[in-house]
């Protein structure tokens, strides 16, 4: 059931959640939950812990752990990934750690060796997955090198290997890519968020990953819903709309990504801006320029009462 939860939830927006921290840098479980109920009632049926949006590598694995409890406790019905890597040994343990906190299945980061092979990929994903089989489990792809190859080899050894969040912004690569396999075996996603689900989604993607969703959640399903119903003329007019927040999570090489997610929600009375080294809060009039763009998406401050 777990694995074929996971594998429709690749068809779905896919929340990346921030790692909110309190006033002494400790990670806050309380918003933490909180931010995951607010997307859950919002219609979003798939959070993601520990992913890159949640400062993933500035976690130690005591916080890793804690962020997928509080996840699983605040997301209701919805799936529930974990992110998962470091060495192949680590990310296997942090794998049956989640699916044993409730978890349905787990992201695979892209392994951050230097020094990679083809077949050395492959293994990797294996020793995570033979470590949950009865779980689904979904690839982060970020490396253009990886080719059909790999990921059939991949699929025929791990049946509960269902889903490729790809990440190389290159969406005929993609096509080549799911014409080569078909598109039976593996859920394609777009692991670039909003600014190429719509051409993900002409190359075969039937989803997107996305930290906008934490901060603008109807805003993301608006964009699913028009690209499920093939109004590809509301896709791009939605898509326009949300082009300027990715366009500024993406400068200096995607070095604000997470601040500005993390400063919106700050704005909104939601969360604490701080990020961990080496990620870097925004300046006064990047501060001013997210205000602009919630104002532009008609993002306001829930009420208080």
């Amino acid at each position: 059931m777990s694995v074929a939860r996971v594998r429709a939830a690749c068809e779905s927006v896919v929340t990346i959640n921030v790692t909110p921290f309190d006033e002494g840098g400790a990670v806050d479980l309380d918003r933490y939950a909180a931010l995951v109920d607010r997307q859950v009632r919002a219609g979003i049926d798939v959070v993601t812990a520990n992913g890159n949006t949640g400062e993933f590598y500035a976690l130690d694995a005591a916080e890793q752990a804690a962020a997928v409890r509080a996840t699983v406790g605040a997301a209701g019905d919805a799936v529930v990934l974990a992110g998962v890597g470091h060495s192949a040994k680590d990310a296997a343990a942090e794998a049956a750690d989640a699916v044993a906190a409730g978890a349905h299945g787990v992201m695979v980061h892209q392994p951050v060796h230097p020094y990679q092979s083809t077949e050395g990929w492959v293994a990797y994903h294996r020793e995570v997955a033979g470590a949950i089989p009865d779980h689904g489990v979904v690839l982060y792809v970020r490396s253009p090198l990886l080719g059909a190859a790999a990921f059939r080899a991949l699929a025929q050894a791990c049946p509960n290997v269902v889903g490729v969040k790809y990440a190389v912004p290159d969406p005929i690569a993609l096509a080549d890519l799911i014409r080569t396999l078909g598109s039976e075996r593996l859920v394609w996603s777009c692991g670039l968020a909003e600014s190429w689900a719509p051409y993900f989604w002409l190359s075969g993607a039937r989803g997107f990953t996305s930290g906008l969703a934490t901060v603008a959640p109807q805003r993301s399903l608006s964009l699913l819903h028009a690209l499920r119903s093939g109004d590809f003329a509301a896709a791009m007019a939605i898509w326009q709309r949300l082009r300027r927040f990715e366009e500024m999570r993406a400068r200096r090489a995607n070095a604000l990504n997470v601040s500005v997610v993390k400063e919106a929600l700050a704005q909104l009375g939601l969360c604490r801006s701080d990020v961990r080294p080496p990620i870097s809060v925004l300046t006064e009039t990047e501060r001013a320029e997210v205000a602009d763009i919630l104002t532009e998406l008609q993002v306001a401050a829930p009420a208080t009462t």
